[in-house]
């Protein structure tokens, strides 16, 4: 009997494992370069959200935003549901007790070895076994998985992972959603500069207009010039209210991404012109420390390498024990009587699957498979975190280059619009060079803010490529 136990169970375990092997990753694993191109490789100082902002208005919207987003909010349910995973997997590792009430009614067949020999026993003194038999049962069940394959604790490891994981995802939501308030806030500050020097420009406009008229008055002019400042007043005028419209609906989409409904927005203006905090590139390897896009992609690589561990033993024999411990009787007058009534037993069990494993098989397939793309899914995620912070860097670099010349180049357009003037007030040049002077000056104006507020987001975008704090 022993020899046919250990060959039986030889079989079992032989049966089980013969179709475990794990799928060879056949992806070639990138090594992140030890620094950047022209990287001073100071280490990354984590720089808070509210002092690398400096703007008591916009961090007042994002800390709205992080209360009614709904995306947010949205992600946050994600966490709850990915820690009800967790918490499923780690009751599994522990036995089930249940409290248990049953009651029923069975009936052999008299022709039966069970129905024969209950016609012929008495189950109280005098009394036989009734054909109507009841069974009553008031106690305990308890199942247990015994864990001796690392299955379960396998689940329950990746489920905390994946958990982890879900963690980071809302720390990069978080990130994007800070960021593109802080890029909405900007455009809209950025428009009402225009509009300032819109307004600014038409004031000049209508000075001009004025003085032609009075030219035309005096002789000294024709219609043909009232008629030309005329019409570019009325393209500024028209500029104006196009601004005011951009203006409105920028106020709208920041207030829809912040999650209410449509209302005025405090900004200061200065915040636009202010200097960001110095940022250094530091060591690539910050990324994988800093970025939660990257964090996530390595947790879910490291759930999936554990979910394959937790398929692959399937394969292997589960062990079980089934026990219960209570009263039991025919009769509810008989329950309580101990310890005649007390009624227990003990269970356990070795079972492996042989025949039909395809559902184990394709578990395990599938297991795989997810573990080769979260591995591609995170080298994707390091090279893009690299090539985003090679690229916001030289963008900046670029700007600050190209703040210098249009600086330049609009103090030249202003004073060519004072010396056109003077000149067509002394008839020196006709009325046109003033107009192209004018549109040169307000155009030289409108790419100063434009530079300005691409400097702005470019910073945003190099803080949150390196990983920034957003808290």
């Amino acid at each position: 009997m022993k020899q046919l136990i250990f060959l039986f169970t030889l079989t079992i375990l032989l049966a089980a494992c013969s179709n475990s092997k794990q799928v060879q990753n056949t992806i070639a694993y990138k090594e992140l370069p030890s620094s950047y191109a022209n990287s001073s490789n100071d280490s990354i100082i984590q720089i808070k959200r509210k002092e690398f902002l400096n703007d008591p208005f916009l961090t007042a919207l994002i800390d709205t935003a992080f209360v009614y987003n709904n995306d947010l909010q949205i992600a946050y349910q994600k966490i709850e549901s990915a820690k009800s995973n967790f918490q499923f997997y780690k009751g599994k590792l522990n036995p089930e007790l249940n409290a248990n009430l049953n009651g029923g009614v069975r009936k052999f067949g008299l022709y039966t070895m069970d129905g024969a020999g209950n016609s012929t026993t008495d189950i109280t003194p005098n009394n036989r076994v009734p054909v109507n038999l009841p069974d009553i049962f008031a106690g305990f069940q308890a199942n247990w998985e015994v864990d001796f394959r690392g299955k379960l604790s396998n689940q329950k490891k990746a489920a905390y992972t994946k958990l982890l994981s879900t963690e980071e995802g809302v720390k990069y939501i978080k990130i994007n959603l800070v960021t593109e308030i802080a890029k909405w806030y900007y455009e809209l500050i950025a428009l009402d500069i225009e509009l300032d020097i819109v307004k600014e420009t038409i004031n000049k406009e209508k000075e001009a207009l004025e003085y032609v008229k009075a030219q035309k008055e005096a002789g000294k002019s024709n219609e043909l010039a009232v008629l030309q400042f005329s019409g570019q007043l009325q393209t500024l005028l028209m500029l104006e209210l196009e601004i005011q419209q951009q203006i409105n609906k920028t106020e709208n989409s920041l207030n829809y991404l912040i999650g209410r409904f449509p209302q005025k927005i405090l900004r200061n203006k200065e915040s636009l012109y202010q200097a960001n905090v110095t940022l250094n590139k530091g060591f690539p390897s910050d990324l994988l420390r800093n970025r939660p896009d990257i964090k996530a992609a390595e947790l879910n690589l490291k759930a999936a390498n554990l979910d394959v561990k937790a398929a692959k033993a399937a394969f292997l024999p589960s062990f079980n024990i089934v026990s219960s411990i209570g009263l039991q009787a025919f009769n509810s007058a008989y329950l309580l009587r101990t310890p005649e009534s007390m009624a227990y037993n003990f269970l356990g069990g070795l079972a492996a699957p042989l025949i039909n494993k395809s559902a184990i098989k394709a578990n395990f397939s599938q297991a795989n498979a997810n573990e080769i793309e979260a591995l591609s899914n995170y080298q994707q995620k390091i090279i893009n975190g690299y090539v985003e912070v090679v690229n916001e860097f030289g963008e900046l670099n670029n700007l600050s280059a190209i703040t210098t010349i249009a600086k330049n180049k609009n103090e030249k357009n202003s004073l060519a619009v004072v010396n056109a003037l003077d000149l067509y007030k002394s008839a020196r040049v006709p009325y046109l060079d003033v107009i192209i002077a004018q549109q040169n000056a307000l155009q030289s104006n409108l790419e100063l803010i434009n530079i300005a507020k691409r400097k702005k987001i470019t910073a945003l975008n190099v803080y949150k490529s390196l990983g920034g704090g957003w808290e």
